[in-house]
């Protein structure tokens, strides 16, 4: 891993969940079809949820 890759890991980090979870809806959608890290239904309803909550103003604080 990329000595910048690893900095923006690091900051994502610092984030708090809902917004976590935003960064990694929009990493995953960037990826291709084919992809063989596509995730599960189960996991794009949870952060399609979470996101939700945080466009809300809601969630953990």
């Amino acid at each position: 891993m990329q000595a910048s890759s690893q900095g923006i890991i690091d900051a994502a980090l610092k984030l708090p969940e809902p917004e976590r979870a935003h960064v990694v809806q929009e990493l995953i959608e960037s990826l291709s079809p084919d992809s063989e890290t596509m995730m599960d239904d189960a996991w794009a309803a949870e952060l399609d949820r979470r996101l939700a909550e945080f466009e809300r103003g809601e969630g953990a604080k």
